[in-house]
């Protein structure tokens, strides 16, 4: 488990607070969760122009035609994981890397894959901004997973799949959970998997929006 990061963004503390409490009234409810929250700077994971916004509950630009998810859905994705600071993580769409940031407070390491080389260089740095060094940052095709590292006892995606990549199930280590939206580009169900025995058991956890996964295993680019 990562090291805190509360002393990279002290002056923004406040805002962190208010931020949690606001979760809290929203249903968050797991303290791990809540006060990896309180800790990790958002702001350093938000463009300048947009950094007054950083801890409002709600998703924000982060360029190449990505965002940075609302930090309720960020949280609800962690409650449903349900990390106990000992899990090797992969996540697929690090993209700015904040919740990347999140994920290094409650597990042991974390793997992130993101297809942008340049939000990837930006989310390192930030990651070293924050103090958080737990964490490697791979850039490539997310739907195919990192076999190098596997297998992962939790994998978070962070984009939409019309399904659930194969190289994700057989990358996810015996027992373990791998969360994912599943949909069209329009409206998708944020869909908790379990690893049991050889069998994969299916939980629906209600209706979210995110950008579309792009890869061979996800959805194809659109023609310009």
């Amino acid at each position: 488990m990562a090291a805190g990061a509360v002393g990279a963004g002290d002056s923004y503390g406040g805002f962190r607070v208010r931020l949690v409490s606001e979760l809290q009234s929203k249903g968050i409810r797991d303290l791990a969760v809540l006060r990896a929250i309180s800790q990790v700077p958002r702001h350093l994971f938000v463009p300048a122009g947009v950094r007054h916004r950083a801890y409002e509950d709600s998703a924000l630009p982060i360029g190449g035609g990505q965002t940075i998810s609302q930090p309720w859905v960020q949280a609800r994705y962690l409650e449903v994981l349900q990390l106990t600071g000992r899990e090797k993580v992969l996540e697929v769409g690090a993209g700015s890397g904040y919740q990347t940031a999140l994920i290094a407070q409650l597990a042991d390491t974390v793997f992130g894959i993101e297809r942008l080389p340049a939000l990837a260089a930006e989310a390192r740095s930030a990651l070293q901004a924050a103090g958080i060094h737990n964490v490697t940052i791979l850039v490539g095709d997310g739907t195919l997973g990192w076999r190098p590292f596997a297998p992962y006892d939790a994998i978070l995606v962070a984009a939409a799949s019309p399904s659930v990549p194969a190289p994700l199930i057989e990358q996810l280590a015996p027992g373990g959970r791998l969360v994912i939206p599943i949909g069209d580009r329009d409206t998708q169900v944020l869909t908790l998997l379990r690893k049991v025995g050889d069998q994969i058991e299916t939980t629906a956890l209600g209706d979210v929006r995110f950008v579309p996964l792009l890869g061979e295993f996800g959805f194809r680019p659109t023609s310009s």
